[in-house]
């Protein structure tokens, strides 16, 4: 059953500060206090606020907050894949689209917290949902393989994404804190107790570095691998 709010109950009319709500306006300006306040700013009294207009008039757009954190999300996701077209490598085309759903995190980092885990049901997520298994299903994947492993490759990106971009919602200080830790704590540790921390002791500061690029490669070469161990299967006489 469809969460969207009937066609007739959004009206367009002016705020009482001029501005004509929509949809968009108001996602954008959701948008905008979480980047500016964190998620608590999610709120209809402040939307209201920050809109002009009475708080209830959100509800001829959206249900509730909740609705609209789904909106937020799949904002996200078409944000991060607009202008998005597969190419003929596959691997490729999924590394591209992991990537774009990092990008898309931290350029809504403190959104990114209530947007990981949901599930949108709205047309941006469902065309990603869409490209991410034909993709799989080009390289070969039996249909029910192709959606749990597509599954598995995003949830795996959503969750390393969400993870650099809850980091990068701290405070900077508590950033910065983070970075020095593998710079001087890890750095000063006693040989005889920590002797595989000792051994790797030159490498530790790059800790500190994100490993995004190198988990999303480490999963597409597992799927790769399985991919071409299709095309070494035996066909039935």
């Amino acid at each position: 059953m469809s969460t969207r709010v009937p066609q007739e109950r959004r009206r367009r009319r002016p705020t009482r500060s001029g501005i004509l709500l929509s949809e968009d306006l108001i996602v954008e300006t959701a948008l905008r206090l979480i980047g500016e306040h964190g998620p608590e700013a999610l709120s209809v009294r402040r939307l209201g606020a920050a809109l002009g207009c009475d708080p209830t008039a959100l509800y001829r757009y959206f249900h509730g907050t909740d609705d609209l954190v789904l909106a937020i999300a799949d904002r996200i996701i078409g944000d991060a894949m607009a202008g998005f077209v597969p190419g003929d490598d596959w691997v490729a085309s999924l590394r591209e689209m992991a990537l774009r759903v990092r990008a898309g995190y931290l350029a809504h980092p403190r959104a990114a917290a209530l947007a990981a885990h949901r599930v949108t049901r709205r047309r941006n997520e469902i065309r990603a949902v869409e490209t991410g298994i034909g993709l799989l299903l080009t390289a070969g994947f039996e249909p029910a393989d192709a959606a749990r492993l597509y599954l598995a490759f995003i949830d795996t990106v959503l969750s390393h994404a969400a993870t650099e971009a809850a980091f990068h919602a701290l405070p900077r200080q508590q950033r910065e804190a983070d970075h020095r830790a593998w710079r001087d704590v890890y750095q000063d540790l006693d040989p005889a107790t920590y002797p595989a921390l000792t051994a790797v002791r030159p490498e530790l500061a790059g800790m500190a570095d994100s490993s995004f690029p190198q988990a999303v490669d480490l999963l597409l070469e597992a799927l790769a691998a399985r991919a071409r161990a299709l095309t070494r299967r035996p066909t039935a006489p």
